[in-house]
């Protein structure tokens, strides 16, 4: 098999197989690193942890610590709470999850107002889901093959934002399980790399802002990459 030169921050550079992933180079260096390590940088561009490597390249991995892997982990949790929303109210339609200075949140069209008790379950359903271990899988399509996935799904909202994007244009999805979502990524690689997160409160939003759109359910949360970290900035 043809093997690719891979080089390391400390400009040390190792021999690798043909498509190995960053999380298979963390795997050879050390399993501290391999469990730790949430998203990886590719010749200076970041990437998924499967991302696979097919030439010689530069590398960074990155954990949950790094600016970049925080980032990574906010992204991912987002995802991992609306995916939990949905096994809990299946009718309900997701919008937008960006995240935000150290936390993150998710907007929710459902026929009900999130109370305490709601995120209680929402956040147990999100700890059952992380230590499932689903891969995270990203794939890139047209827009418009997009627009036909989430209508399938009756997701509306993603319709709609997608259709304001030119049909002929790549644009990238991630899938978890049956959870899938729109999203420009990266992702972690599993979900069993999300472990110390908390779903903070809940509010009202108006969909895009407007007080003539209906009223969504609206959830903060954040994730830090340890125990310690979380309870700190709690």
């Amino acid at each position: 098999m043809k093997n690719i030169k891979v080089t390391l921050p400390d400009s040390s550079v190792k021999n690798f197989p043909l498509g190995v992933t960053p999380q298979g180079v963390a795997d050879k260096i050390g399993s501290g690193l391999a469990r730790a390590v949430v998203v990886a940088k590719v010749n200076g561009e970041l990437k998924d942890l499967n991302f696979p490597l097919i030439a010689d390249c530069d590398l960074e991995l990155f954990t949950g610590e790094t600016p970049e892997g925080h980032d990574t982990l906010l992204h991912s949790t987002a995802h991992l709470m609306a995916q939990a929303v949905k096994e809990l109210f299946p009718k309900t339609k997701v919008t937008i999850g960006p995240t935000i200075v150290n936390g993150f949140y998710y907007d929710f069209d459902v026929d009900k107002t999130f109370l305490d008790e709601d995120l209680e379950k929402i956040e147990k359903k999100m700890k059952e889901l992380a230590n499932s271990s689903q891969e995270i899988f990203r794939s890139e399509i047209s827009a418009k093959d997009a627009v036909s996935l989430f209508k399938n799904i009756n997701e509306d909202y993603k319709v709609e934002i997608i259709e304001q994007i030119n049909p002929d244009d790549v644009i990238s999805i991630y899938k978890q399980s049956n959870f899938v979502d729109l999203c420009r990524g990266p992702h972690v690689s599993n979900t069993s790399k999300i472990k110390y997160f908390k779903l903070l409160s809940t509010s009202g939003a108006y969909w895009r802002g407007n007080e003539n759109n209906k009223m969504l359910q609206r959830i903060y949360g954040t994730v830090f990459s340890t125990k310690e970290a979380l309870k700190e900035h709690l």
